[in-house]
């Protein structure tokens, strides 16, 4: 018995022992739905928190969000389960941009990192992707993940301006420094609610910190619920053009190598909990969420990726049915049409924002530290050494070059420069000299992890 192109798992209410329901296999309807719902819960946090930080509309993240998923079901077929959320590799580049060019300027960096993304993914399709190894080991990609997370610890801390306020001229600071008892709470109610709790309330911390610090806030009078108030029920997203500037695009192009490295270690985990060969999806994978980050960058969204804390779920459950995608894809594009809800996420106040964002900018940081354990990268090697060590002083530090013309490159464009020119560079050389401490077969995974996990 099959529908809708996916075959009934056995009776369609349990699970036997050992076994696993495969992505092109569904359990009963309601079953179905129950387990999309979870995974709408499992993506929530992560993927509202980013808009919230960035100021981008939560609305029309999640729009873009759930039309993303769906292209990405599309693209690879209905054969690989994912759900595309909002990445956090794109808050450091959507400040900077920001800063210099305006909201639009970040729309159209995010845009034109899709496009790159989609690039880099028909090429996998067509060649294969080894040269993905060659050109990103792991201690590059690592390095690159790592730089990116470690960039926007001042941007936890927060910053202060002067405002005047009824004649008067007052200190106004965000993240941690607008509210450090907030964000204490906050910060506190993450870390406890990761291991005092089990299953999927475990795996939902982040989420469980930020309503903890939401209540506390609205206590202490730091939340202003005006916006919400006033915002309707029901009503399409607002949608935003993109301008693309020339003087910020290098701040968004080291986010392709976070965003390959997510999508393989994505494919790779999933091939490994199904027990399918999923590689010649690999250039699909990729595709899809360039063309779902490129549809966000038209309109306004954050940038995708695919998201562990689904992968959780599936684990969890041991349904790796694409059915259910399609359901948290529908809930997410309901859920996007209501500017209410919008108003609200937009209602968190900073410093809610700064203690989640302390934990999660440490652990994109940490999670690049991940990626070289995992593919077991030898700092023995003077070359891996040099690598991480240069490009992450040049990343955390924010080093600014100015090029003749004007345009200006910051700390994580520099950092991945460093990082991929050092490595190539020394490699050649120390092969030419003799001089080479590689191993004989370098690990095949540049990724391995996914920056949300």
């Amino acid at each position: 018995m099959s529908s809708i192109g996916w075959r009934v798992h056995g009776d369609g209410r349990r699970i036997e022992p050992g076994a696993v329901v495969a992505p092109g296999e569904r359990l009963s309807w309601p079953r179905t739905v129950g387990i999309g719902l979870q995974h709408v819960v499992a993506m929530f946090g992560a993927t509202i928190l980013v808009p919230a930080i960035t100021g981008f509309p939560a609305s029309t993240t999640l729009f873009f969000s759930a039309v993303g998923t769906v292209l990405f079901l599309v693209v690879t077929g209905n054969r690989l389960p994912s759900y595309l959320g909002s990445s956090f590799a794109f808050i450091a580049p959507i400040f900077g941009a920001m800063a210099s060019g305006g909201t639009s300027s970040a729309v159209g960096g995010i845009l034109v990192t899709g496009v790159l993304l989609a690039v880099v993914g028909l090429v996998v399709h067509l060649a294969g992707s080894r040269w993905i190894d060659l050109v990103m080991p792991p201690v590059v990609t690592g390095t690159i993940v790592a730089l990116i997370g470690l960039n926007l610890a001042p941007v936890a801390w927060g910053s202060c301006e002067e405002v005047v306020v009824d004649g008067q001229t007052l200190e106004q600071c965000d993240g941690v420094r607008g509210a450090p008892v907030t964000a204490l709470v906050t910060l506190g109610a993450i870390i406890l609610s990761t291991v005092l709790f089990r299953g999927m309330l475990g795996r939902l911390a982040i989420l469980v910190g930020v309503v903890v610090g939401y209540v506390v806030a609205w206590l202490r009078g730091e939340v202003d619920l005006t916006q919400v108030e006033e915002a309707a029920w029901v009503g399409l997203p607002t949608f935003m053009a993109p301008t693309i500037d020339l003087a910020v695009l290098a701040l968004f192009v080291p986010v392709v190598f976070v965003l390959v490295a997510e999508n393989v270690g994505h494919v790779k985990s999933v091939a490994a909990m199904t027990g399918q060969d999923l590689d010649p999806l690999m250039g699909r994978a990729l595709m899809a969420d360039g063309m779902a980050t490129t549809l966000a960058g038209v309109g306004g969204g954050s940038g995708t990726t695919t998201y562990a804390e689904n992968i959780g779920v599936m684990a969890a459950t041991k349904v790796y049915s694409t059915a259910a995608y399609w359901v948290a894809a529908g809930a997410a594009l309901v859920l996007s049409m209501s500017p209410k809800f919008g108003a609200l996420v937009g209602s968190v106040p900073v410093g809610v924002l700064g203690g989640a964002a302390t934990l999660l900018y440490g652990m994109i940081g940490i999670l690049g530290a991940r990626i070289w354990v995992q593919n077991r990268v030898d700092f023995s090697d003077p070359v891996n050494l040099t690598t991480a060590a240069v490009a992450l002083i040049v990343g955390i530090a924010d080093y600014t070059w100015i090029a003749p013309g004007g345009l200006e490159f910051a700390g994580i464009a520099l950092g991945t420069a460093a990082a991929l020119g050092i490595y190539h560079l020394m490699r050649v050389v120390a092969r030419w000299r003799g001089t080479t401490a590689e191993p004989a077969s370098p690990a095949s995974v540049p990724g391995g992890s996914e920056l949300e996990g």
